[in-house]
């Protein structure tokens, strides 16, 4: 087997002859002599024939075994003999090693780009900083350049937006659906930005999207002859609150249905806790002051000199030594007890009196207050809020919650199990409304999945003749975007890849755009693979 010399080692490839070797506690300085062909003049490209004189160049190198490596490189500077140039003299560059105006090493620039397209700057500083690698967090996002944007789209083309701050500002991630990469990122999610960049960029013949408006009026106006695909995930995700909209509408008639078949049983009897201090700081602490003032009392101090050691006002320490312990512990009761708590014992009576129709939130109030409840009227409107939007499970079970319902409608009907069928057809004979609600939503979803999207104009029909309101609605926004809507239910295109490509954007945007530009956050986002 043969033996690797030294320059074989650190200088793989690269044309260098190793002069000096000095190994020392923190650093290993390695001097090299540059042995490769005649450079060329950067300016016209003419070789260079006659040597001007020779200088010693600095490089950073990356670590070698966790120890600092630096590279001292000897260099010829020659002239050129183009009278037309204007370089009078060039120094020649190391391929693989060296480059004009650099003080590090190529390798250990693509190293600390690496580092900074992965971490961003002060991440990648803390890790460099472990490697033994100078390197600070402005430098690092210094060598961050956007790539060039191609000059043609990709010929399926995804669009959808991502927040910078939600609720407030937005920006447009674009992806190449077929490849899964980003191709570019747009500082706004308006029509007009979208639409000069489909200008300077042609060739998109798919666009998959959104149901967002601003985006189809941008592809009608700069690309009228691309193929709109409306995201199969977002048409189920409104059809979902379409059918949860249904079942919030017609929970009267799951009430009406459980009353016929069984008697409203009595309000539950309130059993209140046994009254008894709460184990709050405050207490704890009026408690054992309340000891030390009487332990000194018996000790003869004066209230002067108790008022000292503790560093108490005066007033403080008499009211200590003429109020009882019981009233004092009684005025600190009520404080750093959460007013919710409060509800807790008549939550059950609540629940059952909302669920028999009982929903005035001052009545019930009032109901509880005879009762011996003593906390405020607001409390009690957001339980009875949360028991109207299906947030909170009422005591009786068998009036299952609008999103309950809903799940089990919008869930394929092999992965139910055998109890949600049951309630599942109870609810349907409870309501028609609902049932029909859920036939239509079983009917869309078949049409999604089996890419029947030649059925849709169909479905739409019969969804505006006899579907529940908000079904009805859902119905009538497909015929707003027919052609999308069926080329989504039918090609095998859609916004999946994008959807991925939006969430790790929110991860590098987390990481560091609250400290820094749009360009930065650009360039990460591109960089980043």
């Amino acid at each position: 087997m043969a033996l690797l010399s030294i320059e074989d080692v650190l200088f793989p490839g690269v044309d260098v002859e190793l002069e000096r070797l000095t190994v020392g506690p923190e650093i290993v300085l390695v001097e090299v002599a540059a042995c490769g062909p005649l450079a060329r003049c950067p300016s016209c490209g003419s070789p260079g024939k006659r040597r001007h004189s020779a200088y010693w160049r600095t490089l950073a190198e990356r670590p070698l075994a966790g120890v600092k490596l630096a590279i001292r490189l000897r260099v010829r500077r020659f002239f050129c003999d183009r009278a037309r140039c204007r370089q009078t003299t060039f120094v020649e560059q190391v391929p693989g090693l060296s480059e004009r105006h650099v003080r590090s090493s190529v390798g250990l620039r693509q190293w600390l780009r690496a580092v900074a397209t992965e971490l961003g700057g002060r991440a990648g500083e803390r890790l460099c900083h472990k490697l033994s690698i100078a390197a600070g967090r402005t430098r690092l996002l210094g060598l961050l350049e956007a790539p060039e944007v191609a000059e043609r789209a990709p010929r399926v083309l995804g669009v959808d937006e991502f927040a910078f701050r939600r609720g407030h500002t937005y920006g447009t991630v674009l992806v190449d659906v077929e490849t899964g990469r980003v191709v570019d990122v747009l500082p706004d999610r308006t029509s007009g930005t979208f639409a000069a960049w489909l200008r300077e960029h042609p060739g998109a013949e798919i666009i998959c999207r959104d149901r967002a408006s601003a985006y189809t009026r941008a592809i009608k106006e700069a690309a009228p002859d691309a193929i709109e695909v409306a995201d199969r995930w977002h048409l189920l995700q409104n059809l979902s609150a379409a059918v949860e909209k249904t079942c919030h509408q017609h929970r009267s008639c799951l009430r009406k249905h459980v009353e016929q078949e069984e008697p409203t049983p009595e309000p539950p009897v309130i059993d209140l806790p046994v009254p008894e201090l709460p184990r709050t700081p405050l207490v704890e602490r009026t408690r054992d002051r309340y000891a030390d003032v009487h332990r000194l009392l018996e000790q003869n101090w004066t209230i002067s000199a108790i008022a000292r050691h503790f560093g108490l006002d005066r007033k403080t320490v008499r009211r200590f030594k003429t109020t009882p312990l019981d009233e004092l512990l009684a005025s600190a009761k009520d404080f750093g007890i959460h007013k919710a708590r409060l509800l807790e014992p008549f939550k059950p009576y609540l629940n059952s009196r909302f669920t028999a129709g009982y929903t005035s939130g001052t009545r019930l109030f009032r109901e509880i207050q005879e009762r011996g409840y003593i906390g405020s009227v607001q409390v009690v409107r957001r339980h009875l809020a949360k028991l109207r939007e299906g947030r909170v499970e009422p005591v009786r079970a068998d009036i299952p919650s609008p999103r309950r319902i809903t799940s089990w409608i919008m869930r394929p009907r092999e992965i139910l199990t055998d109890q949600e069928v049951e309630k599942l057809l109870d609810v349907r004979i409870a309501c028609p409304d609902i049932a029909r609600a859920c036939d239509l939503a079983r009917c869309f979803r078949d049409l999604l999945v089996n890419r029947r999207g030649g059925l849709l104009p169909e479905w739409i029909r019969q969804a505006e003749q006899d579907a529940p309101a908000p079904v009805r609605s859902f119905a009538g926004f497909l015929r707003q975007d027919l052609a999308a809507v069926t080329a989504g239910l039918t090609l095998e295109w859609s916004s999946g890849k994008v959807e991925g490509n939006v969430n790790r954007v929110k991860t590098i945007k987390r990481a560091m755009y609250g400290r820094a530009s749009f360009r930065l956050l650009r360039i990460r986002i591109l960089t980043r693979i």
